[in-house]
């Protein structure tokens, strides 16, 4: 007979040889399978078995819900996923808001998310979305074991893969700098559902970035794009808030970018799973002159994702101007988006070099033996920076 020890922390009651029945309150226990035999030990925490939803007093080990196969899941323990709704996590900073739909994380901007100039890096910041958002779906009380699944997903084999993201960064977060991250969830059509950020600084209250995307669910073994269920429509609604980051009435095109597109550079890169969407990005922005990057920031990025990355995939990414424009010396001289200040009079105003915006257009795209497919179309938009350069 199979059996095992495992120690967990939680209130049980244990009968003695005289059936008499005593309840000792917290214990490290080591459970025999065939329930045999209990032990007891003293401990000081009874949080475990709370965190993932068993109730106080249990007399039943069939109460246990980590329970699987016949032995306690070591993940489960280690991970602590919570099986009801959470309001405050003290782990990771964070609390439900917008009336118990929402969400909020407070971040200390860590030495490795800056870049040279001490600030926040763009793929900082969408790894940061990612982690509020998978946060999000934990304190939900939803969240199966899939990555950011919820339960009914997992019992219907699907995944969320992003289809659409739109990020619009005023101003980046600095190093050590303490911001709050908003998060909320809300319908997309029938079959997607739609995520936005905002991000804050906690000292001045001053939004650094907005962000909104579109998800949609694929088969994780037939990896083809699948209706929502009616059990996950009906886990996921409830979160639902009618309220955008960033209006998008009618969102932006992006043209497909041919071969003769200006500043090519090929990666040949093996991918041996799903592909990270901040990866995209990074292999996306890889084309931008060095000599544009010293000068400028990225301030939007408009991502559309059109397939996945397969393993020994060689992918090329491909960039340019919005217009053609002239470079020198690597820089850009003229506008690509050309914004000027309007005076009552109706003449031109002064024009603020600040505010002058210039435009990519990206393509990252498979190679292959008789055509190539697309994996992501981006837009990026940019603003000039300080420079002693120019």
């Amino acid at each position: 007979m199979f059996t095992f020890s495992c120690p967990v922390s939680f209130s049980i009651t244990c009968s003695s040889s005289n059936g008499n029945i005593q309840n000792h309150g917290d214990y490290r226990v080591n459970i025999n399978v065939n329930g045999s035999s209990c032990t007891r030990r003293p401990i000081k925490h009874r949080t475990l078995l709370n965190e993932v939803g068993v109730k106080e007093g249990s007399t039943s080990l069939s109460a246990i819900q980590f329970l699987e196969n016949g032995h306690i899941s070591e993940e489960k323990i280690r991970q602590r996923i919570p099986r009801q709704k959470q309001l405050v996590d003290p782990y990771r900073q964070g609390l439900i808001t917008e009336r118990g739909v929402g969400y909020r994380q407070t971040v200390a901007v860590r030495s490795y998310e800056v870049g040279p100039d001490k600030t926040a890096t763009l793929e900082s910041l969408l790894n940061l979305f990612q982690e509020t958002a998978l946060n999000h779906v934990w304190m939900s009380g939803l969240l199966s074991n899939g990555f950011g699944a919820t339960h009914g997903m997992m019992r219907n084999n699907l995944i969320w893969v992003v289809s659409r993201m739109h990020v619009q960064v005023h101003q980046y977060p600095i190093w050590g700098e303490v911001i709050e991250i908003d998060t909320w969830v809300g319908a997309s059509g029938k079959n997607g559902m739609r995520r936005d950020w905002v991000i804050r600084s906690q000292a001045t209250g001053s939004t650094y970035a907005r962000a909104t995307s579109t998800w949609v669910m694929m088969n994780e073994q037939t990896r083809r794009l699948s209706k929502m269920p009616d059990e996950v429509r009906d886990e996921i609604s409830p979160w639902f808030i009618q309220k955008q980051a960033i209006n998008e009435a009618v969102p932006d095109k992006i043209v497909k970018l041919d071969d003769k597109a200006k500043h090519p550079k090929r990666s040949d890169l093996d991918m041996n799973q799903h592909v990270n969407n901040v990866k995209y990005v990074r292999w996306m922005l890889e084309t931008i002159p060095d000599k544009f990057l010293e000068c400028h920031q990225l301030s939007s990025i408009i991502l559309e994702y059109r397939r996945e990355c397969g393993s020994s995939d060689v992918v090329q990414s491909l960039c340019q101007p919005d217009e053609d424009e002239s470079f020198a010396n690597g820089v850009q001289q003229n506008l690509l988006t050309n914004k000027v200040l309007v005076g009552g009079n109706g003449r031109l105003g002064s024009l603020d070099i600040n505010t002058l915006t210039y435009g990519y257009t990206h393509l990252l795209q498979t190679t292959g033996e008789t055509q190539n497919e697309e994996i992501v179309r981006g837009r990026t938009g940019w603003n000039r920076k300080i420079c002693t350069g120019l």
